[in-house]
């Protein structure tokens, strides 16, 4: 049984809808370049010229005229999936519509088949969103999570797109809690998500060329979660295809440590009942977001920790060898007892360097933006941007960094509409914090220096943060 649907991280934010969830109808089907059309006719200034572009290097494309681009617009049809949204923002969030424009859907070339969006059964999907008023600029996203190309349409896409930006999202090139399955060799399928991001740019920045005329001003990489790792690589590993990014909460990969192997066995061992509250704050579990560790160590921290240790170190225990060894869902959310006493620090040479396969360094080449929710209960703020901040401060880019605290936001928005007491969407000073980037890349505004956005005691939590109050001119 695979899980693929409505997981924030990994397979865990809504269990119930990852496994009824059913991919949507296609539009178009075949094999080769071919096109398929919805509606509208793509005449004059509405779709002009969708004819002339074709995806380098796709496999397939399918190509659809469309009077609105955005999740309101495209509900109920088969050009974005509201169940692989699921969890990411909180349910009253506000959100752009009337951004009609082209839409293309395909995938590269790939021999791994967990992706069944469309029914086309093939990994290495994207989507890629051209409006008919266009700003001359493009933002890249990969998929959070276990998610698919359509996971941030409500997030990140429907504001973008409603600004002007062309916009594009791969879904990794693997997903599902049993992504660790592809590839051949201990971190190849995390490796696979870098290549697949750098892959959709440089061809979303020519499939741009040809619709609008001449390529974009400005590319922009964001994302939420494992996106906002693959937005920290790129920029590291290729700040030639970037103008700038905004990091939202990524998860963090360092060789010796920390990462997802060095904190997680401890919140497993509390799950199991093996460690204390006070070992949590160890491994950097922030004090004041014990209220989430119950949802977490049922519906997250087992199957997360299993799936990472599957995919960077399979030997370790083969009667447990990742979310596959359940079948049913309760069972693959569970967490193994050896889990709870892994040391990634004394498991062999091999593992660290299957893990420095993809590994951060720190040494960005663009300006980048960082927000962290003081209560994410899964990548804990202290073992993750937190360190990330030093290592890009210790590479001597901390000009081009910096760092926001988000007071009372955790991993996932969704949360806050069970805890609208404690906690408060991270979606509103993503939106200001993307802002904030454009102003600094494009006008040269600096952003304020790094701080803590302190959560309102009253207003608007769900649509208003004030990210960017006392910016200035560099």
């Amino acid at each position: 049984m695979r899980l693929s649907r409505g997981f924030p991280l990994v397979a865990a934010a809504l269990m119930a809808a990852a496994v009824t969830s059913s991919a949507p109808a296609t539009a178009a089907s075949g094999t080769g370049t071919g096109t398929g059309t919805g509606t509208g006719t793509g005449t004059g200034g509405h779709c002009a010229h969708q004819e002339r572009v074709r995806v380098p290097g796709a496999a397939f494309q399918q190509t659809a005229c469309l009077p609105d681009l955005t999740t309101a617009g495209l509900a109920g049809t088969p050009y974005t999936d509201p169940n692989d949204q699921a969890g990411l923002t909180a349910r009253a969030t506000r959100a752009p519509s009337g951004v009609p424009g082209t839409q293309i859907d395909g995938y590269f070339p790939d021999s791994s088949h967990f992706n069944t969006t469309h029914g086309w059964d093939h990994d290495a999907q994207f989507v890629i969103r051209l409006p008919d008023r266009w700003n001359g600029g493009l933002v890249v996203t990969g998929a959070p999570g276990t998610r698919k190309q359509y996971a941030t349409d409500k997030a990140i896409s429907d504001q973008v797109l409603a600004q002007g930006f062309a916009y594009a999202a791969t879904d990794k090139g693997n997903s599902g809690a049993d992504f660790y399955r592809d590839g051949s060799r201990p971190g190849d399928a995390v490796a696979e998500w870098n290549a697949r991001t750098t892959q959709l740019t440089r061809a979303a920045r020519r499939a741009v060329a040809q619709r609008y005329g001449h390529a974009p001003r400005r590319t922009y990489m964001t994302g939420i979660s494992n996106g906002g790792y693959l937005t920290r690589w790129q920029l590291e590993h290729h700040p030639e295809l970037y103008d700038g990014g905004v990091d939202w909460e990524g998860a963090l990969w360092t060789a010796d440590g920390p990462n997802l192997l060095t904190s997680l066995p401890t919140a497993v061992a509390r799950t199991l009942g093996s460690a204390s509250d006070a070992d949590l704050y160890t491994v950097g579990f922030a004090r004041g977001s014990e209220f989430l560790w119950p949802y977490h160590g049922q519906a997250y921290w087992g199957v997360t920790q299993k799936t990472y240790r599957a995919a960077f170190d399979p030997a370790y225990d083969p009667a447990c060898p990742g979310p596959s060894a359940g079948t049913t869902p309760e069972q693959i959310l569970a967490p193994c007892a050896s889990d709870a006493v892994y040391d990634y620090a004394a498991r062999p040479a091999s593992v660290h360097r299957a893990v420095a396969r993809v590994a951060l360094t720190g040494r960005i080449g663009k300006p980048l933006i960082t927000l962290h929710g003081d209560l994410d209960a899964l990548l804990p703020r202290a073992a993750d941007s937190d360190v990330y901040a030093r290592m890009v401060d210790a590479s001597g880019r901390g000009g081009l960094h910096r760092y926001y605290t988000i007071q009372g936001g955790t991993h996932v928005d969704g949360l806050y509409d069970t805890h609208p007491d404690r906690l408060r969407p991270i979606l509103p000073c993503y939106r200001s914090a993307f802002d904030t980037l454009v102003a600094w890349v494009e006008r040269g505004v600096r952003p304020p220096a790094d701080r803590t956005v302190g959560r309102p005691a009253s207003g608007d939590v769900v649509d208003s943060c004030a990210l960017n109050a006392n910016a200035r001119r560099r």
